[in-house]
């Protein structure tokens, strides 16, 4: 079992998928052919769903590791580096001799609020290393990169499993929700599935497919989410001064899984997962302004978490 597992006798939370490093810009208007603008604000900085939903978790407070695979570039150790001084657990993360690892250029227009992403894609996610973290984990999260590894490794119709949670914003080949214990779309990538209905429909229409859990998030305007059988509950979004919204949807992931690990109940889960995302939207890039556990307690004041 990991160090990070040992320090509190608990298996930790486990990500599943990509890690990037990101070259991010602020400009008030994208440059048009031949043009150059001055940066508001530039930075590099660690990204990709899974490592940013584990970041997220673990400024949160929960114990937690990354499994991935980065190249054995400079960019490698970078995103290894940022992610130890997080406290996430990189023991499962595998370094793919002669392959670059996976990196963005991203502009980000303050104006209209939003981005323009180039990506170098990394190496494929491979668990050889993360095996064991995955089996003795209470909750395993998988993005679009990492699900097919995790699938390939623990049954979700099985018992004794970890609980399995995905998020599916990026569209996910031969995907099935069925036994997935929280599935977490966008309510865009559901109307791609499903036609264009009310969120609430949509929801119901993932419970059909034999999902259990379900939220669909709905950037500004919030997040969704029901369990079979039970009411769809809304929950607003947080009104923020938005910087950027850059991973925003992958630390609400890692906050969400965060309070489920806590035991939350659903619509305070959608409440500490909205609150925690919107409160990343106010740094350049989607980690560095991801608040403590504590500073969320204080911003919500009735919600009961612990």
């Amino acid at each position: 079992m990991s160090q990070t597992a040992a320090r509190d006798g608990k298996a930790p939370t486990v990500f599943v998928g990509a890690a990037t490093m990101d070259s991010i810009a602020v400009v008030a208007g994208y440059p048009g052919p031949d043009e150059r603008v001055v940066a508001e604000g530039l930075t590099f900085a660690g990204g990709g769903p899974a490592a940013t939903a584990a970041v997220s978790a673990a400024r949160l407070g929960v114990s937690c590791a990354f499994v991935g695979t980065v190249g054995d570039d400079l960019d490698g150790e970078r995103i290894l580096a940022e992610l130890e001084s997080e406290g996430v657990d990189v023991s499962g993360v595998t370094r793919a001799r002669g392959r670059r690892s996976a990196a963005s250029v991203i502009v980000v227009d303050r104006t209209h609020g939003t981005r323009a992403i180039c990506a170098r894609p990394g190496p494929p996610v491979d668990t050889s290393l993360g095996a064991d973290l995955i089996a003795a984990a209470e909750w395993v999260h998988a993005d679009h990169l990492g699900w097919a590894a995790v699938r390939a490794l623990v049954d979700p119709g099985s018992d004794g499993r970890p609980a399995l949670s995905v998020d599916a914003g990026n569209p996910i080949p031969d995907f099935s929700p069925r036994g997935v214990d929280l599935y977490v779309p966008t309510v865009a990538a559901l109307r791609r599935d499903h036609g264009d209905a009310p969120p609430e429909a949509l929801v119901r229409a993932s419970h059909a497919l034999g999902a259990r859990r379900v939220v669909a998030t709905d950037g500004g305007r919030g997040s969704y989410g029901a369990d079979p059988g039970g009411d769809v509950v809304h929950v607003a979004a947080v009104p923020t001064d938005v910087v950027s919204t850059l991973g925003a949807g992958d630390v609400f992931h890692g906050a969400l899984v965060a309070a489920h690990v806590r035991g939350v109940p659903l619509e305070d889960a959608l409440r500490y997962a909205n609150a925690v995302a919107a409160a990343s939207c106010t740094g350049i890039d989607g980690r560095s302004a991801i608040p403590s556990h504590d500073r969320v307690l204080r911003h919500l004041g009735t919600v009961p978490l612990t």
